[in-house]
């Protein structure tokens, strides 16, 4: 293989009789582990109660599995699923010799970003907290949260790079022979990127800049990062090839525009707000 590194890890762990424990699993739980630890820090420090942090956590947890399950479906595979929508919720998926596996199949971050804000949303109503000063936490942590997931998709040898010759290209053997860009690794690793930035800016300037304003930053690195590292990987979808040969956008750089704009909106509306006070 020329030298690159060659990656044919099985995704399970192991199994005992039907129960398997896969290395994606792990991440995710590895995922909201470190989210609530930092999360806690931060109340601590804010001296704020952690009364409802268990709760917040039930919260997050939903709004970010339904709303990946539902962005998978509905953004990647409409059609299929709008033909068999009782897949939607079943967690079973058809294996490529026709088979059925147990699991869900299809998750994507651009679903798990609007079902974590409409969960906060709902969180901030039931327990009286103030919305903008939630996100701000959201956004701190939530980087750190994809950085594990990609993780995860790495040991599922999934969103997988382009072919490539650099030096650090991985072939991932059980899809193809060819070195690749290890495109999940260059997420993961700008996600850690993203957090440590968020984070520092967010102990040393907070009350300098309007509430919100740190969430808006965080969904600016998060979908520019996601924009940029597309360009590297292969398409998820055979309808996304006939979008890169048009336009030369993917499905997830078309998703992520909304977002980044978002992100550069709130942070200017965040960011005046406290320029009128002031």
């Amino acid at each position: 293989m020329d030298g690159h590194l060659v990656w044919d890890i099985d995704p399970v762990l192991f199994s005992i009789g039907g129960f398997a424990v896969r290395y994606y699993s792990l991440c995710w739980l590895a995922a909201f582990a470190a989210c609530y630890y930092v999360m806690r820090s931060i109340f601590r420090r804010e001296a704020l109660s952690a009364e409802h942090l268990d709760a917040l956590l039930a919260y997050v947890f939903l709004g970010t599995f339904i709303g990946a399950r539902l962005g998978h479906c509905l953004f990647y595979e409409t059609h299929y699923y709008l033909a068999h929508p009782w897949r939607i919720v079943i967690p079973l998926y058809e294996r490529a010799d026709g088979s059925l596996g147990f699991g869900f199949m299809g998750l994507a971050s651009h679903g798990a970003a609007i079902g974590i804000v409409v969960s906060l949303i709902l969180y901030a109503r039931r327990y009286r907290f103030p919305v903008w000063e939630l996100l701000d936490k959201l956004g701190v942590v939530a980087p750190l949260g994809g950085a594990f997931i990609r993780l995860g998709n790495f040991f599922n040898s999934e969103i997988i790079g382009a072919p490539t010759d650099v030096p650090w290209g991985v072939v991932f053997s059980r899809v193809d022979p060819l070195p690749r860009h290890p495109a999940q690794l260059y997420e993961a690793l700008g996600y850690f990127a993203a957090f440590a930035v968020t984070y520092v800016a967010y102990g040393r300037c907070r009350g300098k800049v309007g509430t919100g304003y740190f969430f808006g930053l965080s969904v600016l690195l998060i979908f520019g990062l996601r924009f940029a590292v597309e360009f590297v990987k292969e398409v998820q979808e055979p309808f996304e090839a006939y979008l890169r040969d048009s336009i030369s956008l993917d499905m997830g750089q078309l998703l992520s525009i909304p977002f980044i704009l978002t992100g550069v909106a709130v942070m200017a509306a965040r960011r005046k707000r406290v320029s009128a006070r002031g």
